[in-house]
């Protein structure tokens, strides 16, 4: 479970131009936010939506909605250490759905399966110019409602469970000189591997 922000801003790439260019653009910035949980073996996806900002009412709206799509099924939610998700009224609301949760370690946005989907559907909307808000909308729902028909092929490769873990991993580390400040008689003797 994530949650993502999708902006209708103008960004700029790239442009080069010996004379000034003006490019139309919406103005203000209005936010699409987007609460998912993707089931990490079937892949799909439950999804609660505002115009507003996602809280601790929107999560607990998602673990209603989870609790009723596997209902009599064991549920197990990982999550980020969002201070929304973490707060006692989610967890309080999970026991009470009988929802087990699991935070990942701090810092480790790549361990969340959702994460790579989320930057699919960015991908996606990179392709198009949306004019207006409720095109742009109407756009990533249904970009994310097409993960199961038109994208499901591109999103199996991508959303597999294969993760790099360090357990076989070996790698020196040599410091730089301004990596360790060191008094001038300090002599190192040996080697330096972290």
């Amino acid at each position: 479970m994530d949650a993502v922000h999708f902006v209708l801003l103008p960004f700029l790439g790239y442009l080069y131009s010996l004379r000034a260019r003006y490019i139309k653009s919406t103005s203000g910035r209005k936010r699409f936010n987007v609460l998912g949980a993707l089931n990490a073996t079937t892949h799909e996806l439950v999804t609660v939506t505002n115009h507003t900002y996602i809280n601790a009412l929107s999560v607990c709206e998602l673990l209603e909605k989870l609790a009723l799509r596997f209902k009599g099924l064991p549920i197990v939610v990982v999550m980020d250490n969002a201070r929304y998700q973490k707060c006692q009224l989610v967890l309080e609301k999970a026991a009470s759905l009988n929802i087990r949760i699991v935070f990942l370690p701090p810092y480790s946005p790549n361990l969340n399966l959702i994460e790579r989907l989320w930057k699919f559907v960015k991908g996606m909307l990179r392709k198009q110019h949306h004019t207006d808000y409720s095109e742009f909308c109407a756009a990533i729902s249904g970009c994310l409602e097409e993960t199961h028909t038109s994208h499901k092929e591109a999103l199996d490769t991508l959303l597999t469970l294969k993760f790099q873990t360090f357990e076989n991993v070996s790698f020196t580390m040599r410091p730089s000189r301004n990596w360790i400040r060191r008094p001038a008689n300090f002599a190192i003797r040996g080697s330096c591997v972290t």
